[in-house]
């Protein structure tokens, strides 16, 4: 098993980075919408496990966010998303399971990473103590989780770990953590999809 960050150096590097944006576009939609719903003015923005800047680039677009961060493990994805965007974006290469940032945000958003990670619980904690503001919100999604089946192989074809959790599981480490107001919801599910697992709370 590679490590993750290398895979995705890998596809960063063969651009397959535009697949992955392509592929998420729907479900983290949703999420943002979500976002924007239930927010009352200016926000601090960070994009957990980045990318290539896609997500970090789109919520600089909205005049109502102030700071927009995108963290990556992946040198590649973070020199693409260097590559894509202004000066105006910051991006951070770092690896995310000791990262601790300094700065605090109103809103962290991941998609598909924190089970790419060595202890997703913990990173939560930290999260939710020390770099989220007050009453400042996390939201993840999460492909790769015990009830959507089609996920259960993506380990072997992939090539790095993934742990699986149960959307009851995701939803406890939120709450362990220390988040209020914790809900879940799948994204952008259909007949023959389960759907993005969605879980969000507020600090």
């Amino acid at each position: 098993m590679k490590k993750a960050t290398d895979v995705f150096g890998d596809w960063a590097a063969k651009g397959k980075d535009k697949g992955m944006e392509k592929s998420h576009a729907l479900p983290v939609s949703e999420m943002i919408d979500f976002i924007l719903s239930k927010n009352e003015g200016e926000f601090s923005f960070l994009d957990l496990g980045c990318g290539n800047g896609w997500v970090v680039r789109k919520m600089a677009e909205n005049p109502l966010c102030n700071k927009a961060v995108g963290i990556d493990g992946a040198e590649n994805m973070i020199s693409n998303a260097n590559s894509l965007s202004n000066k105006e974006i910051e991006y951070i290469l770092a690896d995310i399971n000791s990262f601790n940032s300094t700065e605090k945000y109103d809103v962290i958003h991941s998609m598909e990473v924190l089970y790419y990670l060595d202890n997703p619980k913990e990173v939560i904690k930290r999260i939710s103590n020390s770099w989220l503001e007050n009453n400042g919100r996390l939201i993840i999604g999460i492909d790769h989780y015990y009830e959507n089946n089609a996920s259960h192989s993506w380990q072997d074809k992939v090539g790095t770990r993934m742990l699986m959790f149960n959307e009851k599981e995701w939803l406890l480490m939120f709450k362990e953590a220390g988040l209020q107001n914790v809900q879940s919801w799948r994204a952008n599910k259909s007949s023959d999809w389960e759907g993005t697992l969605v879980i969000t709370g507020v600090r």
